[in-house]
């Protein structure tokens, strides 16, 4: 029963950011990162810019429909698993574009538009999860998991130490219930840099935790991790402009939304290190 309340809420999780996604993709949000990623392809001289968002849209839905469908146990596991491989390497491959870079502060690791873009690696540990997982060890399927919750947080963490990074989050931590507080303690580059501590202490904490198999450090790490991700959630509501009218998800909405996938990466990890019953191979 544990192991199917698990994997209801992955795939529940999977489900709602992809169809909240592909509803705001068909309804014209997002159109620069839908020009970014096609661009790279050179589809956008090929179609316009408002369709290739609908193309988009599409494939989300009908990607989260294959997610449905298996948990219905209607279809079979290679068809949701190779919809989200395809759109995790679509969208993956993008990040060797120019413009996803900063050149101006060196390149890697420093990211402009593909912060979003990094987030897709966390859709790959899912699909192991709910459609190889018998194939997998545990100890395999964990560190999977841990991998872009860590890339994330070292990523965006790191970012917070820089100028651009400390002032772009300010319309996020200044209408914040939560966070709002640190201005007034803090700099606003103060306020990022200890966001930026936390984020990499948390990462680092929780991959001790998992390599050493110590439970105690790992849950604190993982209270600690997955307490970044359902802050994100927040600014859904609290920040201006994450929700829109017209199109359900505006392009920070949909920035925000894709932190469901690092929480499900959360809920795999802390299920499989408790899990007795899983290959330990």
């Amino acid at each position: 029963m544990y192991s199917k309340t698990v994997d209801y809420s992955v795939a529940s999780l999977l489900v709602v950011s992809l169809v909240l996604l592909g509803i705001s993709f068909l309804f014209g949000a997002g159109a620069n990162s839908v020009s970014s990623a096609f661009d790279f392809y050179g589809l956008t001289d090929v179609m316009p810019i408002s369709n290739l968002g609908m193309l988009s849209g599409v494939v989300l839905m009908v990607t989260s429909g294959f997610v449905v469908l298996h948990q219905s146990k209607s279809i079979a596991a290679p068809l949701p698993l190779a919809a989200i491989a395809v759109v995790c390497l679509f969208t993956l491959v993008t990040l060797f574009a120019d413009n996803r870079w900063i050149a101006a502060h060196g390149g890697f690791p420093v990211i402009g538009s593909g912060q979003g873009v990094i987030k897709y690696f966390a859709l790959l540990p899912i699909a192991l999860f709910l459609y190889c997982r018998h194939q997998l060890s545990k100890k395999t399927l964990i560190w999977w998991n841990y991998f872009p919750v860590a890339l994330v947080l070292f990523w965006i963490g790191g970012m917070k130490f820089l100028e651009l990074e400390a002032k772009a989050i300010v319309p996020l931590v200044e209408t914040s219930p939560f966070m709002s507080w640190m201005y007034e303690l803090f700099t606003v580059q103060e306020a990022s840099n200890v966001i930026g501590i936390y984020d990499l202490l948390m990462a680092i904490l929780l991959g001790i935790g998992i390599w050493f198999n110590y439970r105690p450090l790992l849950i604190v790490a993982w209270l600690g991790c997955i307490a970044v991700f359902v802050m994100t959630q927040t600014f859904l509501f609290t920040a201006m402009g994450a929700l829109s009218d017209t199109s359900l998800l505006t392009g920070l909405g949909q920035f925000v939304i894709k932190d469901l996938w690092f929480i499900a990466n959360m809920l795999i990890i802390v299920y499989l290190t408790f899990d007795h019953r899983q290959n330990e191979q």
